[in-house]
C-alpha cells in the first residue's frame, strides 16, 4: 500500500461531504459523443446510482471517473480540487477504486492471492524478496471478516466461490487499499436473486462505512433498495436527477422503462 494510499484509509469521513462533483462534463471520440452535459455529485455515506441501458453513457462515465479516458468537456473535482486523470493508479491515488463487472480476479488462484494480486507483501524491500504468505492470508482473513465476508477456506481458489461472493471479496479489497470512493459496475447484472441480494448487502456496508458508492446498473429496482440519489442517463444525456426523497420506484422504472416515449408509443398501438 503507498502513503498515499495510507493516508486515504486513515482519513475520516463524515457523512455528506462531497468526495467527487461533475459538472457539465462531456465525452467525445472523434465526432462521436458519448457523453453530454452530466452533472453527478458523490457524497461520503451515500449511494448515487447511475441507471441507463446499453450505449446510455454509462461505461463512459466510469471510465472519467476511474481514470481510464479525460473529459473533454466540463470539470472534474476530487475533494473540492480540479482533477484531470491520465491512469487509473492516478485515480486510485486519490481514493477512487472501481469494481468491473469482470472483476479483474485470476479463477485458479486463492483467495488471498486474488486480494494482494498487484499489491503483494514481501519479507523485505530487496526485488526479489520472498512473499509474505502469512501476513498476507492473516490480513484478508481479516479484512473479509471485518466486512462479514466468511469464506470456508482463504486458500481455497477464488474460481470456486459464487459470483456474488466474489464481487463481495473485490469490495472488500478495494476498501482495504483506501478506497474512499467506491465504483461498482453492473454488480449484479449476471447474479441470481439470492447473490445478487448479497452483493447489495455489502454496498451497504461500504455506504454504512462511509464511503461515496456509485452504483452503475440498469436494474431499477436493485437500485432503489441501496440508492439515495438517482440519475438516469439515456444516450449520453441526463433524463433523471433525483434524491430518493423526489423519486418513486415506479416513477423510477417507469422512466428506464421509455417513460414519455413509452406512454406515447402505447397510444399509438391503441389506435
Amino acid at each position: 500500500m503507498t502513503d498515499t494510499l495510507k493516508e486515504h484509509a486513515s482519513a475520516n469521513l463524515t457523512r455528506g461531504d462531497t468526495l467527487v462533483q461533475m459538472d457539465s462534463v462531456g465525452k467525445t471520440y472523434g465526432v462521436i459523443r458519448a457523453l453530454e452535459g452530466v452533472n453527478l455529485t458523490v457524497n461520503a455515506g451515500e449511494v448515487t446510482c447511475v441507471l441507463g441501458d446499453n450505449g446510455a453513457g454509462k461505461s463512459t462515465l466510469i471510465k472519467i471517473i476511474s481514470g481510464l479516458h479525460p473529459h473533454t468537456e466540463g470539470s472534474l473535482k476530487v475533494d473540492g480540487q480540479d482533477a484531470r486523470f491520465s491512469s487509473p493508479r492516478e485515480a486510485l491515488d486519490r481514493g477512487i477504486a472501481t469494481v468491473y463487472q469482470d472483476l479483474a480476479v485470476v479463477d485458479l488462484m486463492e483467495v488471498w492471492r486474488n486480494f494482494f494480486l498487484g499489491s503483494e507483501i514481501r519479507k523485505g524491500n530487496y526485488p526479489m524478496a520472498p512473499l509474505d504468505i502469512k501476513a498476507m492470508r492473516d490480513i484478508a482473513d481479516r479484512e473479509l471478516g471485518k466486512m462479514g465476508i466468511y469464506v470456508k477456506d482463504i486458500n481455497q481458489p477464488i474460481g470456486t466461490l459464487s459470483g456474488g461472493q466474489r464481487q463481495c471479496v473485490a469490495i472488500a479489497r478495494a476498501v482495504y487499499f483506501g478506497a474512499r470512493v467506491l465504483i461498482l459496475d453492473e454488480p449484479t447484472a449476471a447474479l441470481g436473486v439470492k447473490q445478487s441480494g448479497v452483493v447489495l448487502k455489502y454496498t451497504a456496508a461500504a455506504r454504512d462505512a462511509g464511503l461515496g458508492v456509485v452504483f452503475i446498473t440498469h436494474n431499477p429496482h436493485h437500485a432503489y433498495l441501496v440508492g439515495d440519489h438517482f440519475i438516469i442517463l439515456k444516450l449520453g444525456r441526463r433524463v433523471l436527477d433525483k434524491k430518493r426523497s423526489e423519486v418513486t420506484l415506479e416513477e423510477l422504472t417507469a422512466e428506464m422503462a421509455g417513460g414519455q416515449e413509452l406512454a406515447e408509443l402505447s397510444h399509438e398501438l391503441k389506435r
